[in-house]
């Protein structure tokens, strides 16, 4: 079994990276219409769960054990709905998108991002929904790094409003 440690980026030139993720909230057509109307017991979801995925991705460093703590350029986070019909379920989808010019990628820093984005509307809404699943958080692209540029093979891409 070899030891923990952190990877050693130190030979690694700056450039810049950029990784876009995303996820979704399942959850029932009346909770997403409360959470539309601005009717939660606790306010704001959406932009409330923008803020929490913006600053949980600043903060990514501090618990994943082993990734490097990095300067961001940008973080966006931007949530779009799906009614459900015909078979398909009502989602709240979360997608962020985030940059640095650094060593390393953002894969973790955009993937906490739409986690944190997630259990923030999960948290606010789940005293009306406890059927609630977060699902399908993925990563759908990178730019930069020696290992070059990625995009999901399934083809799947982030929502965007």
């Amino acid at each position: 079994m070899q030891p923990v440690k952190m990877i050693d980026v130190g030979h690694k030139s700056v450039t810049v990276r950029t990784a876009e993720a995303s996820g979704s909230l399942l959850l029932q057509p009346k909770t997403l219409d409360r959470i539309l109307a601005g009717e939660l017991a606790k306010g704001d979801a959406v932009n409330t769960a923008r803020v929490a995925g913006i600053m949980a991705a600043k903060r990514t460093a501090e618990f994943v054990p082993l990734c490097h703590p990095l300067p961001l350029d940008s973080v966006a986070v931007d949530v779009c709905f799906e009614k459900g019909g015909n078979g398909h379920r009502t989602a709240v989808l979360v997608a962020a998108k985030v940059s640095t010019s650094a060593k390393t990628g953002v894969e973790m820093e955009a993937l906490t991002a739409v986690a944190a984005a997630l259990m923030t509307l999960y948290d606010m809404a789940k005293s009306i929904d406890r059927d609630m699943v977060i699902s399908n958080i993925q990563i759908d692209t990178k730019t930069g790094g020696s290992r070059g540029d990625y995009v999901r093979s399934d083809g799947a891409v982030a929502p965007s409003e």
